[in-house]
């Protein structure tokens, strides 16, 4: 059948099994919109308040449903709002595939009215980008597009389509996808015999996980190998919802902001086992003295990623689910008792416990918000997060219990990504429970996307925690800086009850312990967009904290706002 380009990008959306995108029009894209609307039964669009959320829904939509998010733009400033959304998938391995306007083929490269070079500019943040000038490449590029975006490692695609190439008409007949194939390496097995024979020998096996099982589905390969090794796990934080947080054997985060238990596990295993995971700086903390008395196995998809930030002993490249499902299969059943025991007496002795900082018993503590949550919950809510203090203690005290529940920005810490994150969550999954972790100083990067909720009804919780400072950076500043507080004191004085109120969805204020359980209770149960104001000390520190370089067994674990 002969179809124009707008068409074909629709139609191959279908193919791949796209039913939702998200966007924003423009003079660009007019054409991609006119069949949007004439496909309306098939394909719902969401539009944001700003492409950038558009972005980050696409995101939220992508992590959460294990589906492949779609957000068009238009050329332009609306191509630009992309960049950081685009970014932020880049860093954390999200696929997404960006569509993008740009000025007819003949107005290419003359500076015309909104022309940018988005394939120039995304080029290091995409896993691959394109621009198509001719429309019988369009069908071929998108479905090319898909492809390179959820095989191997995955993350964003760009496709730039000038606005004549969407009016162009060409043959187009529908095909099935092509199903990307994860390619293991030919001696893949000798590797996980190597592995196997290092975990056989182990007493004290520890296993570290972060977002790769998430991405591969691994999660339940990995509950399995964690019993079979009789190991203590520690998660990343973009690993937060591979593993059931309520089991024995989890130790919480490993790293700047975690656990003294993961700590300690870390400075006695023999043997750490690394799923999925890059070993980031706010890891390593020091690269030099990292797990230096221990022997490491790295499981990574990527072989880029192996011995790039810490030399290893051992290495599996490959799918993580089909690696941990072999190991599964020709490891025996182990025991370590004394080992786990001692795990358990650290996870009692070290359990994180916010201290009042007032010394008001009605002082509302996030510890106290996060876990009423999750027992309001059950654990089984999908959190997103902005990015600081609220982001490390929805980590730290949320117990994630289903996988793809958690959304928030690990590599690029953006802040501003959790509502637009928490939206494509809620439109991927209507039936769960969603719920945006915010401080202020993040919400108002991206309040005007209230409206965005108000206008589709999506009912996400957004809980703000009020302090009036930009928390993560005063708490460094105070450590580091001489409390030179310079720009982190950001009261604006905006009601944020009133602000919901204009927006037109509920509000809910909570300033004492006792208004805790009441006010989560409401926002819960009223069915419709919810913003949370949730008043805090401005001195609440999260703790433990590493600083930056310092040896990740050497957490800091007290303040002292007196000296």
């Amino acid at each position: 059948m002969i179809l124009n380009g707008a068409d074909i990008i629709a139609e191959c959306l279908l193919e791949q099994g796209v039913d939702t995108v998200f966007g924003y029009p423009g003079g660009a894209v007019l054409n991609i919109y006119d069949s949007l609307y004439m496909y309306s039964d098939k394909i719902k669009h969401i539009i944001t308040a700003h492409e950038q959320a558009a972005c980050h829904a696409a995101d939220g939509y992508s992590r959460t449903t294990g589906r492949t998010g779609v957000v068009i733009a238009t050329s332009g400033p609306g191509a630009t709002n992309l960049v950081t959304g685009i970014a932020t998938a880049y860093m954390d391995s999200i696929p997404l595939i960006a569509i993008t306007g740009n000025v007819t083929t003949s107005l290419l490269g003359l500076d015309s009215f909104q022309e940018v070079d988005i394939c120039g500019i995304t080029m290091p943040i995409t896993k691959h980008n394109y621009i198509v000038k001719d429309v019988k490449d369009l069908a071929k590029t998108i479905r090319e597009a898909f492809y390179i975006a959820n095989e191997g490692r995955k993350g964003p695609v760009l496709i730039d389509v000038p606005k004549d190439i969407t009016a162009a008409k060409c043959e187009f007949e529908r095909q099935k996808p092509e199903k990307p194939v994860h390619h293991n390496p030919d001696d893949i097995n000798a590797q996980i015999d190597a592995a196997a024979e290092l975990i056989r020998s182990a007493e004290k096996p520890f296993i570290y996980a972060g977002g790769g099982v998430v991405s591969c589905n691994a999660v339940e390969e990995l509950a399995v190998f964690a019993k079979k090794l009789d190991a203590p796990v520690s998660l990343s934080l973009m690993g937060q919802c591979a593993f059931d947080n309520t089991d024995p054997a989890y130790t919480g985060m490993l790293g700047m902001h975690g656990t003294k238990t993961s700590a300690l596990a870390l400075g006695e295993c023999d043997l750490l086992v690394v799923l999925g995971s890059r070993f980031s700086d706010r890891v390593l903390c020091n690269a030099s003295t990292f797990a230096k008395n221990t022997k490491i196995i790295h499981v990574e998809i990527d072989p880029a990623e192996i011995g790039k930030n810490i030399n290893v002993d051992a290495y599996i490249n490959g799918d993580i689910e089909y690696i941990v499902d072999r190991l599964n299969s020709i490891l025996p059943d182990m025991k370590h008792p004394e080992w786990m025991q001692k795990i358990a007496e650290w996870k009692k002795t070290y359990a994180l416990r916010m201290a009042s900082i007032s010394g008001d018993p009605e002082e509302v503590l996030p510890q106290d918000v996060i876990e009423e949550l999750d027992r309001l919950t059950e654990g089984k809510a999908i959190i997103a997060t902005e990015v600081g203090q609220h982001q490390m203690w929805a980590a730290q005290f949320y117990n994630f219990k289903c996988q793809r529940s958690f959304a928030s920005s690990g590599g690029l810490g953006t802040m501003g990504y959790g509502l637009g994150a928490s939206m494509g969550a809620k439109i991927g999954n209507p039936d769960r429970t969603v719920v945006n972790i915010a401080g202020d100083g993040s919400f108002f990067m991206n309040c005007n996307e209230l409206s965005s909720l108000a206008k589709h009804n999506i009912p996400v919780i957004e809980l703000v925690f009020e302090n009036n400072v930009l928390g993560m950076v005063r708490q460094w500043q105070r450590l580091f800086y001489g409390k030179r507080f310079s720009q982190t004191d950001i009261d604006r004085g905006t009601d944020l009850m009133k602000l919901a109120e204009a927006f037109g969805i509920e509000g809910v204020l909570i300033e004492k312990k006792s208004q805790i359980r009441e006010g989560l209770e409401k926002a819960l149960s009223c069915g419709r967009p919810c913003l949370i104001d949730c008043r805090i000390n401005k001195d609440i520190n999260v703790l433990p904290m590493v600083p930056a370089g310092k040896d990740v067994l050497e957490p800091i674990m007290e303040i002292d706002l007196d000296d």
